[in-house]
């Protein structure tokens, strides 16, 4: 069964006690406080605040498109659509992760020679799409969330739009940027519209560990879908949130100390941290010296690969760099598969 790079769970509340000296852990205790980051000049400084006033509260709606007109007349209100997902988020942090998986998920099949896949028809709903191996878990968890938010603004609101905005407004919540986003996707009602299993980006891919042979599916799983080194690497980013779960991929751990915000933790840590295997009987993976964090070998092969680790190294010295590239790579990846859509989000 193939796992994917992307295959983001949802968290669990946890103290972690492994803090290089490039990043300081959050932590989100049993009553619900969360211990945010407030970035300072250095960007590395950070200080404890509520849900309601720290992080998780920026998510900016932008009132001047209030407002979508439908085919039929009526309106979707995308403020409110935003709102609700955010809302969410606000109360259970450990939902944003899977929610940019969700959104990453259904866009991340797109295939640019054959114009089959994306985020256009909103086939992740179909069992045919969820069942595949490297969406495991997610029927259970964000699928099911967003229901009663489809229930709520109806028909005019297609799962397509609600599973990639979501993935964008968890982003903002968690401390990330703006990503832009349009509205306009039509659901398939034909599950022979979903794609072959087997298009997302495998953790591991020819012999066990991280070597070439994982940079050269990076490039082939991502090239097929129209992305360059920079926006692969800018797009891999996204492992500063969530954890991987045996009962999902097989694999185990967080890859930072702060799984509910988006930061440049991912590549400070990649480029700091001594990652060696982890001895367990699980597939193959690296971890930190007291097993705290761990890496993909998809992820080490970023550093391992000279053309990759040029942005790695990038982006772990600047993190306003990452934010701004990042956008752009996630914004083009929710688009994917689509045409003529309404800009909602700029």
């Amino acid at each position: 069964m193939k796992l994917s790079i992307f295959s983001l769970a949802a968290t669990v509340p946890v103290t972690f006690a492994f803090v290089p000296n490039s990043v300081v852990s959050n932590h989100v205790s049993a009553r619900g406080d969360v211990l945010m980051a407030e970035r300072t000049s250095d960007r590395r400084t950070f200080v404890s605040s509520s849900v309601a006033a720290g992080i998780l509260g920026t998510f900016v709606i932008d009132s001047s498109y209030p407002l979508i007109a439908r085919a039929d007349g009526g309106a979707v209100d995308y403020t409110a659509v935003a709102a609700d997902i955010a809302g969410l988020i606000k109360a259970d942090p450990d939902k944003g992760p899977t929610l940019v998986r969700l959104a990453w998920h259904s866009s991340g099949t797109y295939d640019k020679m054959s114009k089959t896949g994306g985020s256009g028809l909103g086939t992740m709903r179909f069992k045919e799409e969820f069942s595949h191996g490297a969406n495991a878990g997610l029927a259970d968890t964000a699928i099911k969330w967003m229901e009663d938010i489809k229930s709520k603004y109806g028909d005019g609101l297609s799962y397509a739009d609600l599973y990639t905005l979501a993935g964008a407004v968890a982003i903002k919540t968690l401390g990330g940027p703006q990503v832009a986003w349009g509205s306009g996707r039509k659901d398939s009602m034909d599950p022979a519209d979903v794609t072959p299993d087997g298009r997302l980006p495998a953790a591991d891919s020819g012999s066990a560990g991280a070597d070439p042979t994982d940079a050269s599916h990076l490039r082939t799983i991502f090239g097929r879908m129209g992305f360059n080194d920079q926006e692969i690497v800018a797009l891999s980013g996204a492992h500063a949130l969530g954890r991987c779960h045996t009962t999902a991929s097989g694999y185990d751990g967080p890859w930072t100390p702060t799984p509910t915000l988006f930061n440049n933790a991912y590549f400070t840590l990649l480029t700091s941290v001594e990652w060696t295997p982890k001895k367990w009987e699980g597939p193959y993976q690296y971890e930190a010296a007291n097993g705290s964090i761990m890496m993909l070998p998809t992820d080490i092969a970023l550093v391992k690969d000279k053309k990759f680790a040029k942005y790695v190294k990038a982006y772990a010295k600047d993190e306003a760099l990452f934010m701004k590239d990042f956008s752009a790579a996630f914004s083009k990846l929710l688009s994917l598969g689509t045409s003529g859509l309404t800009p909602v989000y700029a």
